[in-house]
């Protein structure tokens, strides 16, 4: 599990063909503290497991279901990706919990400057819309932050300066494509929800015989 709490901006070394899907070598600078092989690290959101380490840089096995899904289809060599080890059992929990199973990608549509704080909105599929609530939390390249605004087309996140400084969002352009994880609570509510209307709808009398 992780937080959504990037540690670092590492850079990609490498990408090569690998296993019907591909290998990233992925230098990790200040992350490289205490990982070994088979240990997990989201990259750029995406849960993947160190499969070699050759001093602070570490190879990672990406499935054709994980490139279908995020990003990491298009990474190449130079490319920097936000880092973050999973959190250890006795470690600070800071943001919100994102497990690194990416859910779709999104697409940046605006950018605006307000004051030190910058807006950004993101277009995303009506799937992914469903699973996010004003005030609720989400994983924009593995950084948790919070819906601001949201509506039928996308939703907007308020960055504060550190947030832009210490993350891949500094470098980010109107139409660049973000992996983007919704929050797991929603999600469960939501199929517990779907699991009590069946198949005509939550109506009064279903909550009752269910206890409500």
């Amino acid at each position: 599990m992780f937080t959504g709490i990037i540690e670092t901006v590492g850079t990609v070394r490498a990408v090569r063909s690998g296993g019907g899907g591909q290998v990233i070598a992925v230098e990790l600078g200040q992350a490289a503290g205490g990982v070994r092989p088979g240990d997990s690290i989201a990259v750029s959101g995406v849960c993947l497991t160190v499969s070699r380490l050759a001093g602070t840089a570490a190879d990672f096995d990406v499935s054709g279901e994980t490139l279908a899904r995020s990003t990491l289809a298009a990474v190449k060599a130079g490319m920097q990706v936000n880092l973050e080890r999973a959190l250890p059992a006795d470690g600070r929990f800071g943001g919100h919990i994102v497990l690194g199973h990416v859910d779709g990608t999104g697409r940046l549509a605006a950018m605006e400057k307000r004051g030190s704080f910058t807006e950004m909105r993101f277009a995303v599929g009506a799937e992914l819309l469903d699973e996010m609530v004003m005030k609720g939390s989400v994983a924009i390249d593995g950084i948790s932050l919070t819906i601001s605004e949201i509506d039928e087309r996308g939703f907007s996140v308020a960055l504060i300066p550190t947030t832009l400084k210490e993350t891949t969002l500094s470098r980010a352009r109107i139409g660049d494509v973000v992996n983007i994880e919704t929050d797991i609570l929603i999600k469960a509510v939501r199929k517990y929800i779907s699991k009590l209307a069946g198949g005509g709808g939550l109506t009064v009398e279903k909550l009752r015989e269910h206890g409500f």
